[in-house]
Parts: structure tokens; C-alpha cells; sequence
């Protein structure tokens, strides 16, 4: 039957949770921070192509932690407003439990959670994996380089004189969007559009070139996310 977790035993089964999926890992948590210990257990997960699905509700993720998230290929992050749950669930297990994954390893925290197994409990784990499945449908997908407030979409730290600042909805794809699509990482796409003459670097920041706007590029700010580039879903790129 399920099994009742205390604060010590909350985070010792989250970190063999994580480290035992094998086909899937959910991640339900309205306050995110990656400690040492999670990045690498999620850098395991990645290298062994798990996919990894991270849904949280309060938009507070540092620089580095968004630009550490970039370079996993296996993982999607969502934001789900409202979010107060906190669920862990792989394959075989799942933990509802009080406990952000920001509090993990933090055992000065008076935590509770429940350990639910699929093979002892399957109609609990089935409802718990279907209201995860839900959150996830109902959240949406973050653009990670658009959510880097002190540098950006791709670096650029403040909007240039060159290009228009706004702050309205847009029906283009983020570059990072568009890397994905065209299966390589954000830095490379990056590269490209430099040397397609489309972006330039100006210090720490991108510029979008005359042949960048010719091509459909386009600069957006958002007061919420901050400064980032936009592009047309079927852009080319050699």
C-alpha cells in the first residue's frame, strides 16, 4: 500500500524516483531551484533520453538555471498558472507530496508526502498520472530564451536603438523554437543566423541585421520576459 514519507524520507525517495525512471519523469512543482544534486540527476536523465516533462507556476528561474535548462534536449519546462500542487511521478512511482523541489535536500523544512506504486496501487498511481498529464495540458510550453530577463533571448542584454521594442502578442517562433525544429541547440542556431548575415553581435548583445528583417526576423520585448528574437516557423537555414 502507499507509503507515508516524513521530511528525510521525502527526499531520499524523490532522489531515487528520479534516478530509477527509465521512460518518463514528471516534474510538478510551483517553485523550481536546481541544486548541484538535481542537476545532475536530471543531466543523467538527459544523456539517457528520458523524456522529462518540468511544470512550475511562479516565474522566478534564474539566468543560469534557464540557460542550464536550454542545453538539455530531453527536458520541457511549462508554466501552469495557478500551480500549487507538487507530484513527482516516473513510470513505476509517483510522490505527492508538500514539498517545492526548490525545498529538496533542505531537511530543516517539516515536509509530509505519500509514495504511491503503480504495481501495489494502480487505480491511485493512474489517477495521480492522470491529473499530472492534465497540468501539462493545460500549461504552456515556456520559451526558456525568452524568459531571460538580465540577458535575454540569445545574450541581448538591453534593446538596441536598431530595433523596435513591444510588448504584444506574436504568431512567430522564438529561436530556440525554431533550433528545436530544425534539431540542433539554440547557440548553434545562433551561429548560423550570424553567419547567414541575418544577426550580428554587438558586445554581449544580438542585433537583427536588414537581412534578418528581410528574412521575417523580428525583435520583441516583453515586459514579462524581456528582450527576444522571433522568427517565420519555416525559416531556412544552411
Amino acid at each position: 500500500m502507499a507509503k507515508f514519507l516524513n521530511t528525510s524520507a521525502t527526499n531520499y525517495y524523490l532522489e531515487e524516483l528520479i534516478k530509477a525512471a527509465r521512460e518518463r519523469l514528471i516534474i510538478i512543482s510551483p517553485f523550481l531551484k536546481f541544486n548541484d544534486r538535481i542537476r545532475e540527476l536530471l543531466e543523467d536523465k538527459d544523456r539517457m533520453k528520458i523524456d522529462v516533462r518540468i511544470v512550475y507556476g511562479k516565474s522566478e528561474l534564474s539566468p543560469s538555471e534557464i540557460n542550464w535548462l536550454r542545453s538539455l534536449n530531453f527536458v520541457r519546462t511549462s508554466f501552469c498558472q495557478h500551480l500549487h500542487a507538487k507530484c513527482y511521478v516516473t513510470e513505476r512511482y509517483a510522490i505527492i507530496s508538500s514539498m517545492n523541489l526548490y525545498d529538496f535536500s533542505q531537511i530543516n523544512n517539516n515536509e509530509m508526502g505519500v509514495l504511491i506504486s503503480r504495481k501495489e496501487e494502480e487505480q491511485l498511481y493512474r489517477d495521480t498520472f492522470e491529473e499530472a498529464q492534465r497540468l501539462i495540458r493545460i500549461s504552456d510550453e515556456v520559451r526558456l530564451s525568452a524568459e531571460t530577463i538580465a540577458k535575454g533571448e540569445d545574450g541581448a542584454q538591453a534593446p538596441s536603438a536598431a530595433n523596435k521594442v513591444e510588448d504584444k502578442p506574436y504568431d512567430k517562433l522564438t529561436t530556440s523554437k525554431v533550433a528545436r525544429a530544425l534539431g540542433m541547440r539554440t547557440g548553434e542556431l545562433d551561429d548560423k543566423l550570424i553567419t547567414a548575415g541575418l544577426l550580428t553581435r554587438d558586445g554581449d548583445q544580438f542585433r537583427l541585421l536588414d537581412q534578418g528583417e528581410a528574412a521575417g526576423g523580428d525583435f520583441r520585448f516583453s515586459k514579462k520576459f524581456g528582450p527576444f528574437f522571433i522568427w517565420p516557423s519555416d525559416l531556412a537555414i544552411e
